[in-house]
């Protein structure tokens, strides 16, 4: 098989890179080793920023975003019990969120790619990259037991921090950033309808909590815990009387509770793999990169990431030159730290750490009254959350 670019994983990354291509009359094959319903189901964010939805009104796959998803002007910020909402929208210029699932944006490029008839191939295995310091690099893998292969002019490596493409780099090219957490979260979903509309992020003594939701019916909801944490030895009853204890405030207002419809926990790091590209292969999203999810900054990563890469290579196929593709790393990498930075200030803000002392209680207290008396201090919270613009 031959193709223009090869694309290794069909989350949202992979997806819409391919769904971008195929708008600007390019080639493209998505191989993906899970099978469609794993893309489809498996649970992740739930928080676009308002460049994301803007690149998915573009490329024409916002409509049922618009329908379902769940539009929100702020968030808040919950301490020594008493809310304090941030005003996004005022504070950034007009800029927004929305909730809407990482599994539904899946959903909707899944039927956008094979609306497309573009190939589209799932539970790959054994996949390979070959040759990509050359002219002509190529993948291997199986299906079914058979063995196939795809040459390509590039190859978009989108199969996420445990993919294939970032370790068939050669070893000593990338410089890799990293922080492992000393926590992580252990989410649930409820079958409850949410009791606020909007997000609240709470700082604790006893660990951090986030309020959240899925739907106008069902809420999502974290709890800091440890890395190593027992699922086992965690009851519906004492998740709840952790959440009401951690999202307690003096105006009485508590999450509903229903059926946990499922737990588990998340990991919490920051990583960053540089360059992005090496030879003829581009890494994006979580291939290149990772954020611990208190920013709301994975996914939407992984969208600007393959918005450029996409610019770049239509730049490349309408014989504009390569000026973009060389500055691919180099451009991402811009915005990849800074939110690096910013996640990681919102989780140094909002947990508790091993070795927290009275003085750095007193410091996140105090950087906290900050962000929610100063405007100041508001904006570049809120600026960060609904997402930079795009220099495009």
């Amino acid at each position: 098989m031959r193709t223009q670019v090869a694309i290794v994983g069909a989350g949202p990354a992979g997806l819409l890179l391919g769904h971008l291509l195929h708008r600007a009359g390019i080639d493209s094959v998505i191989v993906e080793r899970h099978d469609r319903r794993h893309a489809e189901e498996r649970i992740r964010a739930g928080v676009l920023e308002q460049g994301t939805v803007d690149t998915l009104d573009e490329a024409g796959v916002g409509e049922r975003m618009h329908r379902e998803g769940l539009p929100h002007d702020g968030i808040e910020l919950l301490f020594d019990g008493t809310r304090h909402r941030i005003d996004l929208k005022a504070l950034s210029g007009g800029r927004s969120i929305r909730v809407y699932g990482q599994h539904e944006v899946v959903k909707d490029l899944i039927a956008a790619r094979l609306e497309s008839g573009r190939p589209l191939i799932f539970e790959a295995t054994d996949v390979a990259l070959h040759g990509l310091d050359g002219r002509t690099p190529s993948l291997t893998f199986a299906v079914d037991g058979e063995e196939r292969r795809i040459d390509c002019d590039y190859v978009a490596g989108c199969d996420g921090f445990h993919g294939v493409s970032r370790g068939a780099v050669p070893d000593g090219v990338l410089k890799v950033f990293e922080r492992v957490y000393p926590f992580a979260w252990l989410g649930i979903l409820a079958d409850a309808a949410p009791s606020l509309d909007e997000l609240v992020y709470a700082n604790h003594p006893s660990g951090f909590a986030l309020f959240s939701m899925r739907s106008d019916k069902v809420t999502r909801l974290y709890l800091q815990c440890e890395p190593d944490e027992d699922l086992a030895a965690w009851s519906d009853a004492r998740i709840w009387d952790e959440l009401h204890e951690r999202l307690a405030c003096d105006d009485g207002w508590t999450p509903n509770e229903g059926p946990i419809l499922q737990r588990g926990v998340t990991p919490m790091r920051s990583f960053v793999a540089e360059p992005m590209r090496h030879g003829r292969l581009f890494l994006a999203g979580d291939a290149a990169h990772i954020v611990p999810p208190t920013g709301a900054k994975g996914m939407n990563l992984a969208v600007a990431d393959v918005r450029v890469l996409a610019q770049a290579l239509a730049a490349h196929y309408g014989g504009l030159g390569d000026e973009k593709l060389a500055a691919y790393s180099t451009t991402c990498l811009r915005r990849v730290w800074r939110a690096e930075h910013y996640s990681w200030w919102m989780t140094s803000m909002l947990h508790r750490f091993r070795d927290n002392t009275p003085f750095m209680d007193r410091l996140q207290r105090s950087e906290l009254d900050y962000v929610t008396s100063s405007e100041a201090g508001g904006r570049m919270l809120a600026e960060n959350y609904v997402g930079l613009p795009f220099g495009d």
